[in-house]
């Protein structure tokens, strides 16, 4: 498992000794010692995963970087947060996934009408193993609790990811936005029921 940690809250520090990492094309800000960038054509999702991805113009693009160094990430002043997986798995938007150990597997996941609505697309994406990754959020990164007794409702434009035995739906609600003062027609929301833990983003996209 290679060494990820938060030089600062918008910064990604992963430390290689003789290893390989997997992140967003273009995330690498600086890097030092004897490190090789290539673009990875998979990106641990495997062939058919990526060949979703292509038929709906969702393609995410990965670089890999490999060598003995340090490398530094960062995308767009974003806040940070690293999280390590021990066998779980994590489903998240594509756009908030910074960069990720090998060792772990990334697929894809039908969003439907969630993401078409949403503009995020209409997939998001897997990651389980064991390994360490970084996610990135506008404002600090919240985990919110569900229960069986307790389910959860998201805007989908603050969601991030989720884990856990968790059932995910989509729901209409005509008056969601327009009691905010957001706009004054019909909106979708997350509906999370079950148990595990939901991340969202304290600003929406």
């Amino acid at each position: 498992m290679t060494s990820f940690r938060t030089n600062t809250d918008r910064l990604l520090e992963v430390r290689l000794q003789d290893e390989k990492v997997l992140a967003i094309a273009g995330a690498m800000v600086a890097y030092t010692g004897a490190i090789k960038f290539e673009k990875s054509l998979l990106g641990g999702e495997g062939l058919f995963g990526a060949l979703k991805r292509k038929v709906t113009n969702e393609g995410m693009q990965v670089m890999q970087a490999a060598g003995t160094g340090t490398v530094f990430f960062a995308q767009n002043a974003a806040e940070i947060t690293v999280m390590a997986l021990a066998g779980e798995k994590l489903t998240i938007e594509s756009s908030s996934l910074l960069a990720y150990d090998t060792s772990l597997k990334t697929g894809t996941s039908f969003a439907g009408l969630r993401g078409a609505s949403s503009g995020q697309g209409l997939f998001s994406t897997t990651v389980e193993g064991h390994g360490n990754l970084a996610v990135i959020s506008r404002g600090n990164l919240i985990m919110l609790e569900v229960t069986p007794a307790h389910p959860l409702r998201v805007d989908p434009d603050a969601f991030v990811g989720f884990k856990g035995d968790i059932r995910q739906e989509f729901v209409f609600d005509v008056n969601w936005r327009t009691m905010i003062g957001q706009s004054s027609g019909e909106s979708y929301q997350h509906k999370f029921t079950g148990q595990g833990v939901v991340f969202i983003q304290p600003a929406e996209r």
